[in-house]
């Protein structure tokens, strides 16, 4: 090409050995011929391996219980819990605290149990219905001069 001539897209080649050929594997004796790069022998060779074969380690579908049996996490309770100065936030003039208002607040999600706990000091006075209460939840509501009642 003449140093003159613009360079155009017709006269660009890859650089040379930018193109390899594919290896065509198991295609005869030459290269990556006969076993086609497996090797002799040997788990790795074979083409039909058992599913979940793990190299002779005990598999996990042996590994694991063949039966499921019985678990009391199905039947375990949970709350939605709500502290005390999370009560003294959303109510600070006292009044009357359900399930209902906690949810119209965004302090619990609905159609869920409510639990509260004795987190925090609260300074008014609250009647409390909710479906548990911790020990010092009680004491302290009933100390700020509220009321407590399970639901």
């Amino acid at each position: 090409m003449a140093e003159n001539t613009p360079l155009r897209i017709h006269h660009l080649r890859p650089a040379p050995g930018a193109n390899k050929s594919k290896v065509r594997k198991g295609r005869g004796e030459a290269s990556k011929g006969k076993t086609s790069g497996r090797g002799t022998k040997g788990t790795t060779s074979r083409t039909t391996v058992p599913l979940g074969f793990e190299g002779g380690q005990v598999p996990l579908q042996r590994r694991l219980p063949k039966y499921k049996g019985f678990s009391n996490a199905l039947f375990k309770t949970t709350y939605q819990v709500v502290n005390l100065d999370k009560l003294g936030e959303l109510f600070p003039e006292g009044g009357d605290v359900t399930v209902e208002t906690l949810v119209a607040k965004g302090a619990v999600r609905k159609n869920q149990l409510v639990k509260v706990l004795g987190t925090g000091d609260i300074s008014v006075a609250l009647n409390v219905q909710a479906h548990a209460f911790s020990a010092s939840a009680k004491e302290k509501i009933a100390a700020a001069g509220g009321s407590v009642s399970e639901l």
